[in-house]
């Protein structure tokens, strides 16, 4: 049994995840899908000095207090910068980091250094009336519809549990300097549906920071492949299972 513990990204929250929590338990895992500060069971708690070192201690937090080991810390969007910056706070604890369409900072790095389009974000709540809330994203024409949900049913649970998204997530540095956290082995999920104009992603280096040859899967679906595509990201992140080969 392996224990999985899922990290929504900006804006959505643990919810997200709804439709790929009971595939993997009827697979016989332990998973976890909380949701950060400011958003779903949390949204009361949203405020200006919510930041990524704020979730960061979430899940941190979360692996302590449940005693969790062997983890495979799964982190969607933004939530690459949080799973890297806990793995470095908790090597002995994580197994595995799976980066789902995800952020993949170095040290030292914000996430307008990762997706420079963020910076835009940024300014955008600057010049707002609060100063720091950063809204969702607005639902675009298909097929990228909302974070490549589209149809009508699912876009509106998607937008019924989307939050602002503070400033400072995309203000902090990850860390990444305790030698320990580059043994752990990585594996890249990249969502290689319809992307909107200004999204990039990096290239993966061909070889892991463990030295292993990178490892990047594909699903031909948007964005929000948890809620468009559940059963064939279960099957992937099963793959991650040494009982599974």
């Amino acid at each position: 049994m392996s224990t999985f513990l899922l990290i929504h990204g900006a804006w959505h929250s643990g919810q997200c995840w709804e439709r790929v929590v009971p595939l993997l338990e009827q697979a016989g895992h332990r998973v976890l899908a909380p949701s950060l500060t400011g958003y779903g069971d949390k949204a009361h708690l949203l405020g200006p000095e919510v930041g990524l070192d704020t979730h960061v201690a979430d899940i941190a937090g979360l692996i302590a207090d449940e005693e969790l080991a062997d983890v495979v810390l799964v982190g969607h969007s933004y939530a690459g910068l949080v799973i890297s910056s806990v793995a470095n706070q908790v090597p002995d604890r994580i197994a595995h980091l799976v980066y789902l369409d995800a952020m993949v900072p170095e040290d030292g790095e914000t996430a307008v250094d990762v997706q420079p389009v963020t910076r835009k974000l940024i300014d955008l709540a600057a010049s707002s009336r609060s100063g720091w809330r950063i809204p969702p994203l607005p639902e675009q024409p298909h097929p990228f519809g909302l974070f490549g949900v589209t149809d009508p049913v699912d876009v509106a649970w998607l937008r019924s549990m989307l939050s602002d998204q503070p400033v400072r997530c995309l203000q902090q540095p990850v860390r990444l300097d305790n030698p320990a956290v580059h043994a752990i082995p990585r594996t890249h999920i990249h969502c290689v549906g319809a992307t909107p104009t200004g999204i990039t992603r990096r290239p993966v280096p061909p070889a892991q920071p463990n030295g292993s040859p990178a490892q990047i899967w594909e699903l031909p679906t948007g964005h929000d492949c948890m809620i468009t595509m559940p059963a064939e990201l279960t099957a992937l992140l099963l793959k991650l299972d040494p009982q599974r080969g």
